[in-house]
């Protein structure tokens, strides 16, 4: 009989645009034992985790919970539990997740409208709402931060013309929810989808969301109890059930209500996790984090630009905590990243799609967003190109850098 040794994974400096490295504060909540989900002590730990997720999605919401499942899951949630057959759903799409958003549209049966821009830009919003007005969609369903293409999205406006045309707005924020702002009843947005291993600094494994009144509205008109849970006298939805039961927000809604009606059996360590990683979050408060997360920002791409490094899209629409570079004419870009991996236990990532072999991508994410990351990344990365004979300036890089860090706050450049 075949024996496998001991499960011990390499340390790693993650510096991708997710997952990134965990809050060892978080990694211990997952080791503690497990509790019932029905356990009062278990569903009080359910309820803190919802006032934190109303907080950190800055929102009075009712309804901001988990989704179990990746933070596709959070999107496939919304979106199959909104979407019905025939509804007019309008994309803008300026990079890969855009286009997962078609796809899951359609798949639920949706007419999708597709506004496209080049990727590496973004949406002037005036030209959403223009489209808003034309098409009078049911549903928008935008990407906040496009981790493919390291840009992100405006909202000035976009929400308050959906409501003029009653039209639900669907926002994909997985990759900013905890990094940058994301102010979800300050820019009237309806449904929002964060991620636990991006600026969380959580573990990849569930989907926080949140949604008001006017999503809800649209969830009970499908609302269903299953089959097995009904009792005598329970009504029963005349409309078009949502297709899928496991990401049914009505039937998620009674178990995450003090109805506690069964669904399924909650994923305690996750939830453990996910509760911790919000309670660091909101103990550093999120104004301190966006800063430091535009401090670090700052210092990276100094140390980019003195190497001599192309930085890639248009720098009004970057977003804080992905930093996309072109890879120099000639370089291998795997090669690189291998070099990287296995040398110095540094992770960037690549790309793909149309920017395939084309660009490398780094994320100053949560945990890994700290000095001692961006100095290790520049360094190797300077070292790394000179190895594979790029023409880059040497010895300047950690130097810019660190001359940024020097700098008091207020003086960085935004």
């Amino acid at each position: 009989m075949k024996s496998y040794k001991d499960l011990s994974p390499s340390l790693r400096t993650i510096m991708t645009p997710g997952p990134v490295e965990v809050d060892p504060r978080v990694l211990r909540a997952m080791s503690y034992p497990i509790l019932g989900q029905f356990d009062p002590e278990f569903t009080e730990l359910m309820n803190e985790t919802m006032e934190m997720l109303r907080d950190v999605f800055q929102t009075r919401n009712q309804w901001a919970f988990p989704i179990d499942g990746t933070s596709r899951s959070g999107i496939e949630a919304v979106l199959v539990s909104v979407i019905e057959p025939g509804d007019k759903v309008l994309v803008p799409i300026y990079g890969r997740f855009g286009n997962l958003l078609v796809e899951i549209s359609e798949r639920c049966g949706a007419e999708v409208v597709l506004l496209e821009r080049e990727w590496g830009t973004v949406f002037d919003p005036e030209e959403i709402i223009a489209a808003i007005h034309r098409e009078k969609p049911s549903i928008v369903a935008i990407v906040h931060g496009e981790t493919s293409t390291g840009c992100i999205q405006p909202f000035d406006g976009i929400g308050a013309a959906c409501r003029e045309v009653d039209a639900l707005l669907v926002v994909d924020a997985v990759a900013t929810i905890g990094g940058v702002p994301v102010k979800t009843d300050e820019w009237q947005l309806d449904a929002v989808i964060g991620g636990t291993q991006k600026c969380l600094s959580v573990p990849s494994g569930m989907s926080p969301i949140t949604y008001n009144e006017r999503v809800e509205a649209k969830v009970l008109r499908r609302k269903t109890i299953e089959r097995g849970l009904r009792e005598k006298g329970s009504a029963v939805s005349a409309g078009k059930p949502v297709a899928s039961n496991y990401f049914d927000l009505g039937q998620l809604q009674d178990y995450w209500s003090p109805k506690r009606l069964n669904h399924h059996t909650e994923a305690t360590s996750m939830l453990y996790a996910l509760r911790e990683g919000l309670r660091i979050v909101l103990q550093e408060g999120l104004e301190n984090r966006y800063r430091r997360h535009q401090r670090h920002e700052v210092a990276l791409i100094a140390g980019l630009q003195a190497m001599g490094l192309s930085l890639y899209g248009n720098p009004a629409c970057k977003l804080t905590v992905v930093t996309c570079i072109c890879i120099p004419d000639g370089i291998a870009g795997e090669s690189v990243r291998s070099m990287l991996l296995n040398s110095f236990g540094i992770e960037i990532a690549s790309s793909f799609g149309p920017l395939k072999g084309q660009i490398w991508r780094i994320g100053t994410m949560g945990f890994s967003c700290n000095q001692k990351n961006v100095l290790h990344v520049l360094g190797a990365l300077e070292a790394v190109l000179l190895w594979h004979g790029a023409d880059i300036t040497v010895g300047k890089a950690l130097q810019a850098a660190l001359t940024l860090y020097a700098r008091k706050e207020e003086e960085l450049p935004c």
